[in-house]
């Protein structure tokens, strides 16, 4: 759903261990996201195919955000259905598309691999995407945005503090896993960007579908951590997901515009979805049967059938409003 979001700027955040071994089946959380599917492939695959699921990864998440949003502002309006409705392609895209695709790349690795995994990107976060977002911000006098990326840099800075310290311990079986950080609730409502410049609005794009990775690559990293008996190191996934989802991804949110009235947010989703399951995922569908990735490409093939069938249903609830 959406544009997928392909500026290098979250690389460091999104980019998929290549190298990592193909995640097992794991345990859900308690009252998290189901683990990523068994369904791994044979082989390794090839660079460009790795590459088309990382991309897919970000729209899934991101969808999976926004149609949360969505359903939260039905809600607000009276459309139970609506609400409903978005609310259960956002599962589909999280707990299936998302995972699926997740255990094809190999996404999750030992729990030392994860935590390198997430420290590698909070680091860029911290020290370098969210600094310049905000020096950029600042200079185009969007300054709410530059506050808020200001406060978000700081906060991925503690997580990677978080995590290094919870390395050590996995490690060297010396210390404690820090306890998860409290997450801010930002509440998100219908309304117009609150930033003026271009440029602020693309960061926002950028930052957005990076969070939203980082909340479910975190729920699977938690998942794989329950998996092994370390809840402490859990929670602190769980706990860093729900900052990342609630707080920073929110917040971000509410300056972008990213909620609209529900007649607007179906319009919003029929366009990505209709675009996903017509060109987007076609392309990667293509490319990944050319490489001889046949898993891969049969993933692809489906879920696009499956974004076809949520533009229809996206359709005919619109077409039911008053």
């Amino acid at each position: 759903m959406f544009g997928h979001s392909t500026r290098t700027l979250v690389v460091g955040l999104c980019a998929l261990a290549a190298a990592a071994p193909a995640a097992p089946a794991l345990a859900a959380p308690a009252g998290g996201a189901p683990p990523p599917a068994p369904h791994t492939a044979t082989r390794a695959l090839h660079a460009q195919t790795l590459a088309d699921l990382t991309t897919t990864m970000k729209g899934e998440a991101y969808a999976y955000a926004a149609y949360s949003l969505f359903a939260a502002e039905a809600d607000r309006q009276g459309l139970s259905a609506v609400s409903k409705l978005f609310r259960s392609t956002a599962q589909t895209e999280l707990n299936e598309h998302l995972r699926e695709a997740a255990a094809l790349a190999g996404t999750v690795g030992s729990n030392a691999a994860n935590l390198r995994q997430a420290i590698s990107g909070e680091t860029y976060e911290h020290q370098v995407m969210y600094r310049r977002f905000a020096e950029e911000a600042r200079a185009d006098g969007d300054l709410e945005a530059a506050k808020l990326f200001s406060e978000i840099a700081a906060d991925e800075g503690r997580h990677r503090d978080a995590f290094r310290t919870a390395l050590t311990a996995d490690m060297t079986g010396r210390g404690t896993i820090p306890a998860p950080p409290k997450a801010d609730v930002v509440p998100v409502t219908a309304g117009l960007p609150k930033v003026k410049a271009a440029r602020t609005k693309a960061n926002l794009d950028t930052a957005l579908h990076g969070e939203a990775l980082a909340h479910a690559k975190y729920m699977l990293f938690a998942a794989h951590a329950r998996q092994t008996g370390n809840t402490a190191l859990a929670r602190l996934w769980e706990g860093t997901a729900k900052v990342e989802l609630h707080e920073h991804l929110a917040g971000e949110a509410a300056l972008a515009g990213l909620v609209r009235t529900t007649r607007e947010n179906l319009h919003t989703a029929i366009t990505g979805e209709h675009n996903e399951a017509t060109t987007v995922y076609p392309g990667f569908d293509k490319r990944a049967t050319a490489a001889g990735d046949t898993i891969a490409a049969g993933y692809i093939h489906n879920t696009a059938t499956d974004k076809a069938k949520h533009a229809a249903a996206f359709e005919q609830a619109l077409n039911q409003l008053h």
